[in-house]
């Protein structure tokens, strides 16, 4: 019993693999599989995050700080106690000039106009105001604790955060495009690689038919060998255009197979099978200047043209004054989170920061922000001017290889008619086989070269919609 659930679950397989796959089906797996498509739907997540970074700096910085010191350097205990609120007379050292004060006590001998006398003396004074205070110059080391609140928020900075904060956005929404323009590009693959498979099928279909069409006449001439109407070379002639035509089938099987692969690379999917399709690919029905307004390169251009716009804005601000805020609140101790609200302490204010002169360097970048504008707006026409271009020469393709498919599909049908005459007139003797075979050859040639034309104008159609941004089902 084991090994028979063992062997079921062996006969699983380990991925699912797509059989009779429909062009829909393909262009979902596309749209949800896709590697490249998910690399540039993460590069718009990342300028999504970009932006809210960008926007967040008008809401200012509240940072809680903490600070945990040991000193015994002199500055820092004196500030630490001041911080603290402990400072004492002692701090400042005032235990060694009281001690000169009772020296003087003593030398007056409780006199008070003598204890004057003494003090005024220049240099009993001298003596006292050059006494090194020992508290103050050697205070024993100390820890310091020290928890605050900041908050620092920009009030004016000449409109540039606001400009920064659009800039992101234009820039997400270039993103988008980006985004959109490598999913058509995988999109316009996969129809390509879809209809291609479907063309290779049918003419597969197609060399199948001429095939049986060949051993039909083998078996022919093998009948008239034997009853001594026709020559061994004859039989020869066609069983050499017999391989010929099952070597154009073993490649076209080949090419098949390719393109499977290659399709499922696209689905990132195993691919068996698709649900073969045997029309040509609808032309679009759409107005110059529509297709010119969905081109994404053109849309890029316009959002490029607006950035550039937006940092003329950045530079400018950098002529106008900046005006921030700041708050801040905490408490101070040897100890930490100590009697916090007897010690806290606040400080705010306001500060305004004005540039006056930096040799220029402002007005060099405003220069240039200004440069890049023009610079943008010549590229927005040459972007609009080139793809112009590109639509009516790709427009003017398709329909050449229309009127050739139209000419095409007509040679085939005649083709196959006369290789059929020629066909029946050799088999009552009126022409040779090399005539027939020259026939089958043309008929031959008439189908690859309209399977060859199609594929070229289905590839310009897919091409044209992809330029447009054509949305595809």
């Amino acid at each position: 019993m084991k090994k028979l659930v063992w062997a079921a679950l062996l006969s699983v397989p380990l991925w699912a693999v797509q059989e009779h796959l429909s062009l829909e089906q393909a262009l979902d797996l596309v749209r949800q599989n896709n590697l490249e498509v998910k690399v540039a739907e993460k590069e718009v997540l990342m300028k999504e995050q970009e932006h809210k970074a960008a926007v967040g700096y008008n809401y200012g910085q509240l940072d809680l700080v903490v600070n945990a010191l040991r000193s015994n350097d002199a500055g820092n205990v004196f500030g630490f106690k001041l911080q603290s609120r402990e400072a004492t007379f002692r701090d400042f050292g005032f235990s060694d000039f009281l001690g000169g004060v009772g020296q003087a006590l003593q030398m007056a001998n409780g006199d008070f106009g003598a204890f004057s006398q003494i003090m005024a003396n220049p240099q009993m004074a001298d003596q006292l105001l050059n006494t090194a205070p020992h508290d103050l110059n050697y205070p024993d080391a100390r820890s310091h604790f020290q928890e605050k609140i900041q908050y620092r928020i920009p009030l004016y900075v000449g409109g540039k955060l606001m400009k920064y904060g659009e800039i992101t956005d234009k820039m997400t929404t270039i993103s988008k495009l980006d985004r959109q323009k490598v999913l058509n590009q995988k999109l316009f693959e996969t129809r390509k690689t879809y209809y291609n498979i479907s063309l290779v099928e049918n003419f597969i279909k197609n060399l199948n038919q001429i095939l049986k069409n060949v051993e039909e006449l083998e078996d022919t001439v093998k009948n008239m060998v034997d009853e001594g109407y026709a020559l061994d070379i004859d039989l020869l002639q066609v069983q050499t255009k017999k391989a010929d035509v099952l070597r154009m089938i073993n490649q076209a099987k080949l090419n098949r197979d390719l393109a499977y692969q290659y399709l499922s690379f696209l689905v990132d999917d195993t691919v068996r099978s698709i649900v073969v399709l045997d029309n040509d690919v609808p032309m679009p029905k759409m107005k110059k200047e529509e297709m010119l307004s969905r081109n994404i390169d053109i849309q890029k251009a316009h959002m490029g043209l607006e950035v550039t716009d937006l940092a003329i804005g950045v530079e400018k601000a950098s002529f106008l004054p900046q005006v921030g805020a700041f708050a801040e609140y905490g408490s101070a101790d040897n100890t930490f989170l100590n009697d916090f609200t007897d010690k806290d302490a606040y400080t705010f204010g306001v500060q305004l920061k004005w540039n006056l002169f930096n040799g220029f360097v402002d007005k060099a970048k405003y220069e240039k922000a200004k440069i890049q504008n023009l610079k943008m707006q010549n590229q927005v026409a040459l972007a609009k001017k080139g793809i112009a271009l590109q639509i009516d020469k790709i427009i003017t393709s398709i329909k050449s290889k229309e009127y050739d498919i139209a000419s095409l599909r007509e040679k085939v049908k005649f083709t196959k008619k006369v290789y059929e005459n020629y066909y029946s007139r050799y088999k009552e003797g009126l022409m040779s086989i090399n005539d027939v075979l020259i026939k089958n050859s043309e008929q031959i040639q008439a189908t690859l070269k309209l399977v060859k034309t199609r594929f070229e104008r289905n590839n310009k159609v897919f091409e044209l919609e992809n330029i447009i941004n054509k949305g595809i089902l």
